[in-house]
């Protein structure tokens, strides 16, 4: 009183069809993360290794019409461009926005710049560096 095996006989038959479709996903599946993977790489390359300016806040201090902002900036010698900062209220809203232009042959500056406000700002806040 066996009860009959609904499986076939392993090997007899050949491979099924979803072991050759899993197959061919599997691989086209590597190839599409490989890809993605290449390319997330180029960005990354050239957002760190292309970016010839870089800088950060150091201090900032607020007053009713202006932030005074303490800003070191690093850059490669000879390279010009241009830092955008902006300031905030306390409600959120942005009372002051400005670019600021970096020159010379020297690779860090530390310079106090001046960011005119429309309000008394709360915030000093570095929105990025560029390069010309």
């Amino acid at each position: 009183m066996s009860t009959a095996s609904t499986q076939l006989p392993e090997g007899r038959y050949g491979r099924s069809s979803d072991q050759r479709a899993d197959r061919k996903l599997r691989i086209a599946g590597s190839v599409l993360g490989t890809a993605l993977l290449a390319l997330i790489g180029y960005f990354a390359y050239h957002y760190v290794a292309q970016n010839e300016i870089s800088a950060e806040v150091i201090t900032f201090q607020a007053s009713d019409d202006a932030v005074q902002v303490h800003l070191e900036v690093r850059k490669d010698a000879g390279s010009t461009g241009y830092c955008t900062l902006r300031s905030q209220s306390a409600d959120g809203a942005e009372v002051g926005r400005a670019d600021f232009r970096f020159s010379g042959s020297a690779t860090r500056i530390d310079k106090v710049v001046t960011l005119r406000t429309t309000a008394q700002g709360t915030t000093a806040e570095l929105l990025g560096c560029h390069a010309d």
